[in-house]
This record gives structure tokens, sequence and C-alpha cells, in this order.
């Protein structure tokens, strides 16, 4: 039995999967995932799981180079928006608008989408894998 990490063995799975560049979807409940895509559904009930947990406990196993938010989160969900980019010092923060962040989030580099239960808007995230090495 695994001790330690993401215990979902689905999730790990997609996590070790990823090679440089690709992308994982981290979002909330409402946020439409298209047909087609792997999707890792953790949501149980409203804020369950919370999309910040979901995010600090895959960040301790992929290594990020690059992620993106809705510009809408700042303004609309400013204590997410806060708790968000301070987990990425010295990482490449794109913003763009909702209906684009849809748009990139559901083309061909996209490896999954892993749904939460959060149930607060704009809290979705794509984070592109970086490399271990230099």
């Amino acid at each position: 039995m695994k001790k330690c990490g993401i215990l979902n063995s689905q999730l790990a799975k997609v996590i070790a999967s990823m090679g440089h560049t690709d992308k994982l979807v981290i979002c909330d409940s409402g946020l439409p995932i298209p047909r087609g895509f792997e999707t890792v559904d953790l949501a149980l009930t409203a804020n369950i799981p919370k999309f910040i947990d979901t995010l600090k406990v895959v960040l301790d196993e992929l290594k990020v180079e690059e992620i993106t938010i809705a510009s809408e989160m700042e303004q609309l969900n400013n204590g997410l928006y806060k708790q968000v980019t301070s987990l990425f010092p010295g990482v490449k923060i794109n913003k763009i608008t909702h209906e684009d962040f849809k748009k990139l989030a559901h083309q061909s580099a996209t490896v999954a989408f892993v749904r939460t239960g959060e149930a607060t808007p704009y809290a979705n995230i794509i984070l592109s894998s970086g490399v271990t090495f230099s």
C-alpha cells in the first residue's frame, strides 16, 4: 500500500505520465469538461475537496514551469488569487479571460482535468509541466 503522496491511483498515474509542456487542468465543480478528455473526478459535495487543497497536493508531485488562470480570478475571487499566486514564486503566470481559459483548456496538450468540489468562481488553473533537470 502506498504510504505517502497522492493516494488516488488515477491522479498519481496521470501525473507520472506527464512530459515537458503537458498541461493538467485543476478545476472547480462548474467548469465544462469536454467529452473525450480524461477526468479525475474528486468532487464529493460542495467545496469538498477544495481547489486549493487539491492544488497543493498536486504541486508536491508535479514540476510546474508555467500556469494559466482566468484574469477574473484576481478581482472576483481575490482571496483565492492571492493563495494561488503565492504558491508559484518565480513561475510564469499567464492571465487570460475565462472564455479564453476554457478554449485553452480544451486543446490537445491537456492531459487531464482534475475536478474538485470547489464552489467558488474562477477556481481553475492550467499547470504546464516542467522538467526536474536542467
